[in-house]
């Protein structure tokens, strides 16, 4: 009878790695992008927008897939105005939207790995996109409030934002 040979690759099945990253506000060109530029350049946590990245442990997904949550209009003075006070997005232009696209490598900086998907996340992804309502409100249902949804979703991680905010003593 012959033995029956396992490596450890085929006993274990890989998993998709679920990654959140900062990027800066974008605003309309002039002093609204200078002041959102300025406020990421010193790391001022709220004032970055945040999104979930899924690097799938597929080889024939060669790419990363990332996944936001951000206003419909980001680079319309109103709303780079409601971000900078922390009030509500004008009911007018209160739409956001869910994006999703590819990227062909990490981001070096700002980019953090918060764990492990149970499953295929791509999947869960769209599915969670399907269900988040799209009603924009800055500070009460932003990218913050999607992404910590989403990485909780796919890896169970409750407040991922928080403990990645405590980990880097409030600023990224």
């Amino acid at each position: 009878m012959s033995a029956l040979l396992f490596t450890k690759s085929t006993l274990t099945r890989s998993k998709d790695e679920v990654y959140v990253a900062a990027v800066a506000l974008r605003a309309t060109t002039g002093p609204a992008q200078l002041l959102m530029s300025t406020a990421y350049s010193l790391s001022v946590w709220d004032l970055q927008h945040f999104m979930v990245i899924i690097k799938p442990s597929s080889p024939l997904l060669s790419q990363a897939i990332v996944f936001d949550f951000q206003p419909e209009d980001p680079e319309n003075i109103y709303t780079a105005l409601a971000a900078l006070s922390g009030r509500a997005v004008p009911v007018t232009l209160g739409i956001g939207v869910v994006l999703t696209r590819k990227l062909r490598k990490l981001p070096r900086s700002r980019c953090w790995f918060v764990g492990y998907a149970e499953g295929n996340a791509v999947d869960k992804a769209y599915d969670f996109n399907n269900t988040w309502e799209v009603d924009l409100r800055i500070g009460l249902h932003d990218c913050r409030d999607y992404t910590n949804g989403l990485v909780e979703q796919l890896t169970g991680e409750k407040l991922v934002l928080e403990h990645l905010r405590r980990r880097n003593g409030g600023q990224s």
